[in-house]
């Protein structure tokens, strides 16, 4: 009687994870056993961890592996995505030391918790069976609901955590159904088993297995006809979690969408062609008009933020791989341009505390000159205006459409970006034109540095872009050789 041999699955593929998931261990360790732990001593020693992480991700072969039966794959894409996804969440950790001293909601979980929902951005990265998918899913958003509602004394804050939980909860109940159909119809979870099914056609199930697995996804990126928590929650939420949020969770969600369609259904382009398309236009169209109206600065970034996901889908929706570099190439000068904003808004204190509406910018040229220069050129680039980095950013997505023969497509989001320019310079005509309000205090030397580093990546993109257009390249080669 033989006996049955069990073999371990390669761990080295998911090493990275593996550090990531110690690391969280040892700094919630560090911060109980530890009397008054701060969460300055943890945010160092995650910013340590992430660094090297990174080291390790830069080291691991460049070719595709898979492990864990399957379910687990990383390759060039995978590593490119997780790696801006460390830069957003190391960006996020280093805007909230001060801010939550000051805020007094200095409690040593706050790193740890973005440690946690970095682990989940990398295993939905990395997905490749609906399985990984949602567990990776889970992972980062029990850990975003609760740093929504960090500042416990704050009715704001309290109720941005209670609603993305509720809305949360009732999207992964979607994606989940829709995933059941989808095993129930293939009888598989495994991505590439998925696709070599689908060769032969769909049935309706399984394409309505897919609706719903793209309605749960499309509230992770703040997609509509799913965007109604992001106003809420990005004005409740403390202002570095929002900079959070409009970062590395939807850089994460994007590429889990993308390893979905073209891992597990390539062979049904037309009718998830015609899903993204129609969530792009109403995502662009809808966000260019609801912010017009907007006076809290955090709120417009929300729909700021659903806009830009309507623009990346534009590439996704062309269906070729010059989409996808233009979907990556986008997210990437999207996240560096997040991080220079939120910056900005992280500077709006004065003695009283932050301050949240659009008028109070009134006159910061004339206070902080070289500040509102920054600002003005990150206004002038999330509004896609030449020769900023978000001009080329709309450019690839948009060329992308046109060689798809999406004109009508390309055509919207071109028309939704003039609108949505109004909003971006109704900043800068507060910021040069207006009388001049009270001047803010000074800004933090972390947080100068990071805005810096924005502004200059900003403005100069056009210089060298070869490096962030040559990775996208190389990543998409990886995902679609």
């Amino acid at each position: 009687m033989e006996t049955a041999v069990t073999t371990l699955p390669a761990f080295s593929p998911a090493l990275p994870e593996m550090l990531l998931a110690a690391g969280a261990l040892l700094l919630l360790m560090y911060g109980v056993f530890r009397k008054h732990a701060t969460a300055r001593d943890t945010a160092y020693g995650a910013l340590a961890l992430f660094a090297i992480v990174c080291g390790v991700l830069i080291g691991q072969s460049g070719g595709r592996v898979t492990t864990f039966e399957g379910m687990f794959v990383i390759d060039g894409f995978t590593k490119y995505v997780k790696i801006l996804v460390l830069l957003a969440a190391a960006a996020a950790i280093v805007m909230s030391m001060n801010f939550i001293e000051r805020e007094k909601i200095d409690r040593f979980e706050f790193p740890v918790l973005i440690v946690l929902a970095t682990l989940g951005m990398f295993a939905m990265v990395s997905a490749n069976s609906l399985i990984a998918l949602y567990l990776g899913l889970e992972l980062q958003s029990l850990a975003l609901y609760v740093i929504a509602a960090f500042n416990r004394d704050s009715t704001r804050s309290t109720e941005a955590g209670l609603k993305y939980f509720v809305l949360g909860a009732l999207s992964s109940g979607m994606l989940l159904y829709g995933a059941s159909l989808v095993y129930g119809f293939t009888g598989s979870v495994d991505f590439n088993v998925i696709a070599h099914i689908l060769e032969a056609g769909a049935n309706t199930g399984v394409i309505f297995g897919l609706v719903f697995v793209l309605a749960g996804l499309a509230f992770k990126i703040s997609a509509v006809p799913f965007h109604m928590w992001t106003p809420d929650v990005y004005e409740g939420a403390p202002t570095p979690v929002t900079a959070f949020f409009a970062g590395a969770p939807k850089l994460a969600a994007m590429a889990l969408i993308i390893n979905l369609l073209y891992g597990a259904f390539p062979h049904l382009l037309p009718e998830w062609q015609q899903i993204i398309v129609f969530v792009s236009i109403a995502s662009m169209v809808l966000a260019a008009f609801a912010a017009i109206g907007q006076n809290n600065i955090k709120r417009l970034m929300a729909y700021s933020s659903i806009g830009h996901m309507g623009y990346a889908l534009v590439g996704l929706a062309a269906g070729t791989p010059e989409g996808l570099r233009g979907v990556l190439i986008y997210m990437t000068i999207y996240v560096v341009m997040n991080i220079g904003v939120f910056c900005c808004i992280l500077m709006m204190r004065r003695q009283e505390g932050m301050v949240e509406s659009i008028d109070d910018l009134a006159g910061l040229s004339r206070h902080r000159p070289l500040l509102a220069f920054v600002f003005t050129m990150l206004m002038f680039s999330l509004a896609g205006i030449p020769p900023l980095a978000g001009f080329f950013g709309k450019f690839y997505v948009f060329m992308a459409a046109i060689e798809a023969e999406l004109y009508p497509l390309a055509v919207i989001g071109v028309l939704s970006s003039v609108v949505g320019a109004f909003y971006y310079l109704r900043i800068v005509k507060v910021m040069y034109f207006d009388e001049p309000a009270e001047a803010f205090e000074p800004m933090p030397g972390e947080l100068t540095a990071m805005l810096t580093i924005s502004g200059v990546f900003t403005t100069l993109f056009f210089v060298y872009p070869l490096p962030i257009v040559a990775g996208a390249q190389s990543a998409v080669a990886a995902l679609m050789p």
